[in-house]
């Protein structure tokens, strides 16, 4: 787990193609190994790999053919910055929100302009994702917690303060970059809850208007 604070700013040094997925070595900048083991968890870009080994200035992760395919890790080059975040502890303070490290889809970022100090972002998600991005509600960005400022449809704005913009990748952002989503771990589990019994079905789908309207949900 994480809390979606980033810790440091690092860079992808190598990937190494290996048995048909990718090994990649992270230069982990500022951020404190000391405490790091093999086998511990490191959030890069909001995607939670495993230390397999650890050169003194970084780690060496291996990154499934699933995470190529579900998140922008497909993008990333040698050279490329990335966020950083060490896996939560129990003393740890939960300044952002709980975070699995388990992208959920890839956004696109639609839309950057100045306001004030800060930074507006418009990003676009995955429709099937739409339904749990809400007004003032928590939403993870290449592993950034950050807040929902705005919601129209499957697009959501953030605002950025100078300071998160100094401490994340969020200043490289252009409209067209593609951006790991994390939604909120709550509606997730609240969206299977409702689902009831009907969640142990093959076919289950996710909630409906018909399921909603039926267990008394919508009001006509």
């Amino acid at each position: 787990m994480f809390t979606g604070i980033i810790e440091a700013i690092g860079t992808i040094r190598a990937l190494t193609p290996k048995g048909g997925d990718v090994r990649v070595l992270v230069d982990t900048g500022k951020l404190d190994l000391g405490d790091v083991k093999l086998g511990d968890s490191i959030a890069v870009n909001g995607v939670c790999l495993t230390a397999v080994e650890l050169p003194g200035n970084g780690f060496w992760a291996d990154v499934s053919r699933e995470t190529l395919a579900r998140t922008a890790f497909i993008d990333l080059k040698a050279g490329s910055r990335v966020n950083l975040e060490k896996a939560l502890t129990p003393t740890s303070r939960l300044g952002g929100h709980l975070v699995s490290g388990h992208v959920d889809g890839v956004g696109e970022v639609v839309a950057r302009e100045d306001n004030a100090r800060a930074v507006q972002f418009r990003i676009r998600a995955p429709r099937e994702l739409a339904k749990y991005i809400a007004l003032k509600g928590s939403i993870t960005v290449d592993g950034t917690s950050l807040t929902v400022n705005a919601v129209n449809g499957a697009e959501f704005e953030l605002t950025i303060v100078p300071h998160t913009l100094g401490e994340t990748i969020m200043a490289d952002y252009r409209p067209g970059r593609q951006v790991n989503l994390e939604v909120d771990l709550l509606a997730r589990y609240l969206e299977r809850l409702m689902m009831g019994d009907q969640a142990a079905e093959p076919k289950a789908s996710g909630l409906t208007e018909g399921f909603l309207a039926e267990h008394g949900y919508l009001k006509n």
